[in-house]
C-alpha cells in the first residue's frame, strides 16, 4: 500500500504532523535516518516521501544524518519518486551562502554576509566591517550556531582566541551585516505546497526568541526556525499581510522544488527589507496559530494526503 514517509533525524519536530496525520486517517511511515543503509540496487516502495532533514543534526549527535537523506533522496529521485524538498532542498537546508545566493538571484536582498574558512580569514575578513556592528554565524546553521554580536574587530579577534569560539561543522564561519529593526520584530513567512499561507510577527523586545516551536527562547535574530528551549516566544499572526516579497519567494521556492518552507526577514529603519533565512524543516507556534484560526501542521497534512492521492490514482 502507498503512503506518506516522514525523512527526519529528530522526533519531537515529527509528533504534530503525525497526529494530523492519523486526523485525517492518512497512512504514514516515520523513516528516522540518524542511521541506516541504502541499498542502491533495490527498488524504494511506492508513495509519498516528504524530508524534514534538519541542517542542526549535528548538534543532537546525529552528525551524518543529512548525508545519509542526501543518499536516499538521490535514490528516491533516481527511481522518480514523489519527494517533498528533495535533495536540491536539503542543498539549501545545509548551506546559508547557497541560500543567499539563490535569494539574490530573485532579486531578494540579503545582509551582506562573506564566508572564511580558519581564524586568520575570518579576521581579515571581518575588516570589510570596520566601523558597523556584524555577526558571526555557522554556514550549517540550526540553533543559532556561532551567531555572535560585534561592535569592533578587537572584540571579534577576542573571541577568536578565547574558549567560547564554535568551529562550524563545516568549516565556513558566515560574517554578516547586523540589521537592526526599529520596531523590535521579525516576519516570517510560511508556505505549504510552494504557495504562501501566512505571516507571524515576531516580537523581538525582549530578546530574539524566534522558534515558533511551542517551548522554544533562542535569543538569536539570526536563528532558524525549529530549534526547542524553555519558555514560548512571542508570536502573532499577521491578518491580510500581503507584499510584493511574497510573489519573488514564491518563485524562488518553485524554481528550487521547495514545498514547505518558512521564510524570514527584518526590515530596516529606512524600510528596506533584508531576507536572511530559508528554513525547510519549519514547525509552527500553537498559540499563535489557535488565535490566528490557521494550522500549519494541519495544512501540509492535507497537501501530502493530496499528493498522495495522485499517487495511488
Amino acid at each position: 500500500m502507498s503512503k506518506i514517509y516522514v525523512i527526519h533525524e529528530n522526533s519531537e519536530w515529527t509528533e504534530h504532523l503525525f497526529k494530523r496525520l492519523e486526523e485525517l486517517d492518512l497512512p504514514y511511515e516515520d523513516w528516522n535516518l540518524v542511521h541506516g543503509t541504502v541499498d542502491l540496487t533495490s527498488v524504494p516502495p511506492e508513495g509519498v516521501f516528504y524530508s524534514r532533514m534538519s541542517a542542526s543534526s549535528h548538534t543532537r549527535g546525529h552528525r551524518f544524518a543529512p548525508e545519509l537523506t542526501s543518499a536516499v533522496l538521490s535514490w528516491l529521485e533516481h527511481h522518480g519518486r514523489v519527494v517533498i524538498n528533495g535533495s536540491r532542498v536539503l542543498q539549501l537546508e545545509i548551506s546559508k551562502v547557497l541560500q543567499y545566493l539563490e535569494l539574490e538571484k530573485f532579486g531578494i536582498k540579503t545582509p551582506r554576509t562573506i564566508a572564511a574558512v580558519g581564524k586568520a580569514d575570518i579576521l581579515k575578513a571581518a575588516k570589510a566591517f570596520e566601523g558597523k556592528k556584524f555577526i558571526t554565524k555557522h554556514n550549517r546553521a540550526g540553533k543559532g550556531l556561532g551567531v555572535q554580536l560585534f561592535t569592533s574587530v578587537e572584540a571579534l579577534e577576542q573571541y577568536l582566541d578565547g574558549d567560547s569560539f564554535e568551529e562550524p561543522v563545516d568549516g565556513i564561519t558566515l560574517l554578516q551585516d547586523y540589521i537592526e529593526s526599529p520596531e523590535s520584530y521579525i516576519t516570517r513567512c510560511e508556505f505549504v505546497g510552494g504557495k504562501f499561507l501566512y505571516a507571524v510577527r515576531v516580537d523581538t523586545s525582549e530578546g530574539f526568541e524566534l522558534c515558533p516551536a511551542d517551548a522554544c527562547t533562542i535569543d538569536d535574530l539570526f536563528c532558524p526556525v525549529g530549534e526547542e528551549s524553555s519558555q514560548p516566544a512571542k508570536f502573532q499572526i499577521r491578518e491580510g499581510f500581503n507584499h510584493p516579497i511574497i510573489e519573488k519567494y514564491e518563485q524562488l521556492l518553485a524554481a528550487n522544488h521547495i514545498h514547505i518552507a518558512g521564510i524570514e526577514f527584518i526590515e530596516d529603519k529606512d524600510g528596506n527589507i533584508f531576507t536572511y533565512d530559508i528554513n525547510t524543516n519549519t514547525n509552527y507556534n500553537s498559540e499563535a496559530e489557535a488565535n490566528g484560526g490557521i494550522y500549519g501542521m494541519l495544512a501540509v497534512a492535507e497537501y501530502l494526503g493530496k499528493e498522495l492521492a495522485k499517487v495511488v490514482e
